[in-house]
């Protein structure tokens, strides 16, 4: 298990301006608040691999790396599928993760820090169009769009889907009226809120004090060994009645370490340990060293962060039927955290499901 830091992210209120690129956030939901201007997602790669529909910003984090200028700022995307029917148990293909940065002196934003306090002018952000580039934005989304509704010209849109959910919410009777160029909030996206994070506190155990309970030392050892040889086990042959007899015991070890390493912090929605190893749910479905693609340059991807499954409850996704679910969401960046000549670079992400009963348990905490 690495060493690394864990840093905690939890849900906050805050004002519409503390939201804005200018400011550098880390959020969740409403639309992106995108770092660089220039070489934003392309459609293609912004649609759903299952059902080709547009994807739908789930959140980011800012996380520039210190010590490296060309990474002074640096924000992380994810994008996940609105589409319940296409979570898949253990398929990630309904989510893409992607990196910006930029250096500290930048075409874009100035190069001393953003102001703590509310600026004494501040205009509303224009979701429509990004203000240096001059890039369209779908005005329902926020993603880079130039089709124009055919009557008033006036709203752009990033293709056909989400100009008609446009028209059937609202924009059929703003059309070609003053009100037309007001961008309101849109019900495709996920409530807004800003990521604050804290480190993870030390854990506190009784026989902490007096060394290590034997017992639950062992246990921990024995789970982590399971992971570490995650691997190696799945080489071992289907006909192993042994292994396939304890494989219940495991994942229900791997669980109840999940849960006692949240139960101090429960309200936990990131975990946050560049370098550092995810909490997984389950003994299932962990990703070897072969499952992790290298970066297009060529570097090794290491662990960054973990979506938690308590940011569920927050984004009022739950269904009798087929509902946006995860276990956990685990992403991986380029260890060298290389440019693309400002591209915004796509990174991989490992998406864990657990069981009815666990996914009972763990919501329910």
């Amino acid at each position: 298990m690495s060493s690394a830091e864990v840093v905690l992210g939890f849900l906050e209120e805050a004002e519409p301006w503390r939201l804005r690129s200018s400011q550098f956030p880390s959020k969740i939901g409403g639309k992106p608040a995108w770092l660089s201007q220039k070489g934003l997602p392309s459609l293609s790669e912004l649609a759903c691999e299952i059902c080709q529909l547009p994807m739908i910003f789930l959140l980011q984090v800012y996380a520039p790396i210190s010590g490296q200028d060309k990474s002074f700022h640096r924000t992380l995307f994810l994008f996940c599928c609105k589409t319940p029917e296409c979570y898949s148990h253990n398929d990630s293909r309904c989510m893409r993760v992607f990196r910006s940065q930029l250096p500290r002196r930048n075409e874009f934003y100035p190069y001393e820090p953003p102001p703590e306090d509310e600026p004494l002018s501040s205009p509303e952000e224009d979701h429509t169009v990004l203000p240096v580039s001059g890039v369209k934005l779908c005005c329902v989304c926020g993603c880079p769009g130039n089709k124009a509704c055919s009557r008033c010209h006036t709203v752009t849109y990033c293709g056909k889907h989400h100009q008609t959910l446009h028209w059937k919410h609202s924009h059929k009777k703003e059309c070609s009226n003053q009100d037309a160029t007001v961008v309101t909030s849109s019900p495709l996206l996920f409530p807004e809120s800003e990521l604050v994070t804290e480190p993870e506190p030390e854990e506190e155990d009784e026989e902490g004090k007096h060394g290590k309970d034997p017992e639950a030392e062992e246990e921990e050892s024995s789970v982590q060994k399971s992971l570490d040889c995650h691997s190696l086990a799945d080489t071992l042959s289907e006909t192993d009645l042994e292994e396939m007899a304890m494989h219940d015991t495991e994942d229900n070890k791997v669980f109840q370490l999940f849960k006692k390493k949240v139960a101090p912090e429960p309200h936990q929605v990131i975990r946050y340990s560049r370098g550092g190893s995810p909490l997984w749910v389950s003994s299932q479905h962990i990703p070897s060293d072969q499952d992790i693609p290298a970066c297009t340059c060529g570097a090794k991807r290491v662990f960054e962060f973990q979506v938690m499954p308590q940011l569920l409850n927050c984004l009022s996704v739950d269904s009798t039927g087929a509902s946006i679910d995860w276990g956990t969401l685990a992403v991986y960046t380029c260890s060298a955290s290389c440019n693309h000549d400002s591209q915004y670079c796509p990174e991989f992400i490992w998406k864990q499901d657990f069981s009815s009963d666990q996914h009972s348990q763990i919501r329910d905490t």
